[in-house]
């Protein structure tokens, strides 16, 4: 069975609406768009570069696919866009209820029971499934227990508000923590992988 793995950068506040740009993701009033390029250094970009180094097909929710397919397509590695070639050539599981209008190469649509269909999709042969962005189908994801792993880069920034990562729906689950880095900016660059359940105890007294 593939593994999913779930890739964000979020804030200390667990937000990760639009870290990339002002016009990114400003539904609900958000102005902090942007938050996360102030930290971007060298130890970030190579984080980037070994989560795209491994063979992957991309699951998105359509906000992020329609942002992709509006820029990806249009650009290349000569034009200083290392993943732009990646991202145009890999398999896209998309969700969406507009089916018959994903135009980028190689674009599938995952309609209905989106958990069903992701369940399935994880069991058949194929290249790891991950998630950039997309923060409605993670927050499914969550729910329905299908992550596999967690790649945060997480800036030491508090954003009081914007879309969370985890909903209270997030199905309880244990991760162990795979690999740590911090870079020169104060970025934590974290792997979990999923390990079982939520253990509990009582703290013991002397």
């Amino acid at each position: 069975m593939r593994k999913l793995i779930v890739g964000a950068f979020i804030s200390l506040d667990g937000v990760f609406q639009a870290p990339g740009g002002p016009d990114e993701d400003p539904d609900s009033g958000f102005r902090l768009g942007g938050w996360a390029t102030p930290y971007d250094d060298e130890a970030i970009g190579q984080s980037q570069q070994e989560l795209f180094e491994q063979p992957f097909e991309l699951l998105l929710g359509r906000r992020t696919y329609d942002i992709f397919a509006s820029f990806f397509p249009h650009v290349g590695s000569d034009a200083g866009n290392p993943i732009a070639d990646l991202f145009n050539s890999v398999p896209k599981h998309v969700v969406t209820h507009r089916p018959d209008t994903l135009a980028w190469n190689n674009s599938h649509a995952l309609t209905g029971d989106i958990a069903g269909a992701i369940r399935a999709l994880k069991q058949e042969d194929g290249s790891d499934l991950l998630t950039q962005g997309s923060g409605d189908v993670v927050r499914q994801l969550l729910a329905a227990g299908l992550v596999n792993e967690l790649r945060f880069v997480t800036c030491p920034v508090v954003l009081g508000r914007g879309k969370r990562l985890f909903g209270d729906d997030a199905q309880a689950s244990a991760f162990t923590l795979a690999h740590s880095a911090s870079s020169t900016s104060g970025v934590l660059i974290t792997r979990y992988v999923r390990n079982g359940e939520v253990r509990t105890g009582t703290w013991g007294t002397d």
